[in-house]
Formats: C-alpha cells, structure tokens, sequence
C-alpha cells in the first residue's frame, strides 16, 4: 500500500476534480438508506482515509466501533481510499448519500463549507472547553481553522516537510550537515563527486513532492504564494531568490535529471538504493524509504537551515475532521467526535504510522517520547512550519484548494527541475495559472 504521506500529493491533486464524477462502485457497496438519504437514525456514518500503516485502519476500525453513544447509537466505519476519494466524496455528498463525520484532504472542509456541507465545530467546542479537551490541544492550531462562519473542522494530525540526509553518503564524501543555504550547495557538491544527487526529489505523475519542496523554500526564506488578502502574491524577491536557488541545484548537477518525472516509487527507491544523499521529504523515515533497504539505518533528520534573509520555515500541513450536515443529528456528530477525540491515542501509541499528534496528552506518552525523529520534527519543525497561504495569512482559506496538490505548481516545478526557465518566468507563470484556477476568480 502506498504510505498515506506519499499519498498526500495525489489526493490533493484529485480535490480539484468537480462534483459531476459518477458514482464509484465503492461507493455504491457500502451506501446505506435511511434519513437524509445515507445516514439511518440509529448510526453515525465515519468515512476515514488509510493514514498509516495497514495495521492504522484496523485500530482506527476498533476504536470507531467502540463508540456507544446515547439511546444505543453506534457508529459505523469505512476506509476511503486516496486513489478515488475526491470523486468519491464530491458524488456522495452532492446526493447525500455521504458521512456525518469525515477526515480527508486538508482543504476539503473548506471546500464543502462554500457549498453548505459542513456542520461548524463551534458548539462542540463550546463543550470541549467545558470538560477540559479543548485544552488538551496543542496552541494554534484552531486558528487554522476558522473563516468568518466558525470552525469548519477538528485538528487532527499534523505534518510537515522536513530536510532528510544520509550521514554514511555525507561522510563518505567528507561533508557537514549543512546549516544554511550554502552550506547546502558545499555539501551537494562533495556528494556529487562520489556520485549521489544531494538534491532528492520527485516531480513526475502523481507527486507533489517537488512542487511542495519548491514553496517551503520560498517559505524558509519569508516568502510564499499569498498575501495578507488571500490574493495569489507570487513573484517576489523572497520567492525569486529561492527559485533562484533550486535552479542553481538543477544547473550544477545536484539534482537527478530524471527526478522531473519521477514517481513516488522511484523516490523511494532512490533513497532505498543510495543515489539520494539529501532531499526534503515526509517527516517520518519509514514513510521517506523503505524501512528494510540497507540505506535506511543511515538516514537521519536535519536541523532546519537558515536561509540568506536569516529566516527559518517549512511547509506545514494540518489534517482534520469534519462534519458534515448529512447526519442523524448534529448531537449526535458532535457526542461521537468527543468520543474518537477522547480515545484516538492508541493510534499514536500502537504505532500505526500516523502523523504528528495534535494532542499534548499523546505527545506526553512514553510511546511518543520513545520516537526520538518525531520529537524532534515535533520540536525543530512544526514550530517554523506555515500552510500555503504564507507570507501572508498562517491559516487555511478557500484560495488555497487552487495550489493544494493542483496542477499548477506541479507544472511550475517541473519546469524548474528541466533547468528551462528563470526564477521571474516561472513564478509570473504560476502566478497566473493559480489565478486562472481560483474558486472565486
């Protein structure tokens, strides 16, 4: 199974699909009639993606059908796969034939609530800072989710893309971990001269690796794809100065040239195999490679560099859950959501693969602590981590679906990893393309 990480680029590519898509044979096996046409008045509809690892499903599955809730509700589950769920959602809930209760991209709540999905958090909230849960999040995150209606939905994991390298590659050619941008470029170039692209990336069918990679650079040097309008604020000198940068990578060799259409798979494998010695990646080794390759005991996490404004930052994402308003009763949403929250941990401690914990209670437990990488990111990265609306705005607006895994900047990367183009051209190009996409152009 692909890993929900290397996933993430395709299933935010597919949220840009409309609504009109035909109805997936999935879809039709496991629709159930009833009230508002899918939800029956006894059950609580929780459709959730394959996050982790293949055991993350089961134990999501257990604790989702532990849930007894008031009068004998119970909740049902199903596992939405990444390949189809844009289309899958879109039908579902255009017929209301979809879930009360949901995970999914990290834009598709905001997606659905400009169309009058999705059911606002603000109630359930109100209640969570009355017994104490609110509190057990960790600071900021709500902010992220908020537009002028309310809350569109729940924090629920985070991540973030992290700088990886190979300490044995890096010693064989006699290089330190580099701290900023130049220090970068020296070890890129003593990397090439044992043969190994320092440089690691994936910019083919299907991945938004390279295209992500690209805007946290822009981010790590103060810049980004937004201004403090929401408005597309492409071709600025923070934003040049690190395309500018990437191009320099390309030009002298440090990047693989077939890197532009390279799969997720063939990243891995490049990883796997040795031939990438530095890249930006998923936070969590086992998902960058594959855990059994002779490479990956030496692959190890890298601080965040500083970049020549003197700034740190990365590209950051924010999962959650939402409900919707295709349900038995919004209490009824809301009594399941304190449930799963309130018991979500052995997600975490059972070590299904998820990402990042939201909750300060999971990230206090022996099992978290024990993961010595995802502390770190927890502590070195997520801290500078900003979404794609950066510079401008830190959370998540509608504007951003058109830069969320879409074609655009998939396009813009690979024009950069072909080495074809200048920094001006290319961001001008973006720049116009994301505006040509907009919800509300």
């Amino acid at each position: 199974m692909m890993t929900p990480q290397l996933m993430m680029m395709t299933r935010r590519r597919l949220l840009a699909l409309g609504a009109g898509a035909t109805l997936t044979a999935f879809l039709t096996s496991c629709s159930s009639g009833g009230g508002g046409g899918s939800n029956d008045a006894g059950t609580i509809k929780f459709w959730n993606m394959p996050w982790g690892s293949p055991a993350f499903n089961v134990v999501d599955k257990e604790i989702t059908e532990g849930f007894q809730g008031e009068g004998g509700r119970r909740a049902e589950y199903q596992v939405v796969q990444w390949s189809a769920f844009a289309q899958t959602f879109a039908t579902a809930i255009a017929s209301n034939t979809g879930p009360a209760v949901s995970s999914g991209s990290s834009t598709m709540a905001f997606q659905y609530a400009a169309q009058g999905k999705i059911a606002y958090a603000d109630n359930l909230l109100k209640k969570w800072k009355e017994n104490g849960l609110y509190d057990d999040f960790l600071p900021g995150l709500f902010d992220r989710l908020k537009i002028d209606e309310g809350y569109v939905a729940i924090p629920y994991t985070q991540d973030v893309r992290v700088l990886w390298q190979n300490r044995r590659l890096l010693e064989q050619a006699g290089v330190e971990t580099p701290t900023d941008w130049q220090s970068y470029l020296d070890a890129c170039e003593g990397l090439k001269k044992i043969g190994v692209y320092g440089f690691g990336t994936a910019g083919g069918a299907g991945s938004s690796l390279a295209a992500q990679t690209i805007q946290g650079l822009m981010i790590n040097n103060g810049g980004g794809l937004f201004d403090e309008e929401q408005q597309p604020n492409c071709v600025t000198p923070e934003n040049i100065e690190a395309v500018d940068f990437v191009l320099e990578l390309v030009r002298k060799g440090y990047s693989d040239p077939a890197s532009v259409s390279y799969t997720l798979e063939n990243k891995v494998n490049s990883w796997a195999e040795g031939r990438f010695g530095m890249g930006w990646d998923v936070p969590t080794v086992g998902r960058l490679t594959n855990p059994n390759s002779p490479t990956a005991a030496d692959i190890e996490l890298n601080p965040p560099l500083t970049s020549p404004n003197g700034t740190k930052g990365a590209l950051a994402f924010l999962s959650n859950i939402m409900m919707h308003t295709n349900t038995p009763s919004q209490e009824a949403s809301e009594e399941f959501m304190t449930y799963y929250f309130q018991n979500m941990s052995r997600l975490w401690t059972e070590n299904t693969g998820l990402g990042l914990p939201v909750l300060k209670s999971t990230t206090e437990t022996p099992e978290f602590k024990a993961d010595k990488v995802a502390s770190r990111v927890l502590e070195e990265w997520l801290p500078i981590g900003k979404t794609y609306g950066a510079p401008g705005n830190q959370g998540i607006f509608e504007n951003v679906i058109a830069v969320d895994g879409t074609q655009p900047p998939i396009d813009f990367a690979q024009a950069i990893l072909q080495g074809n183009t200048d920094a001006r051209t290319a961001l001008t190009t973006l720049q116009k393309a994301i505006i040509d996409t907009l919800p509300n152009k």
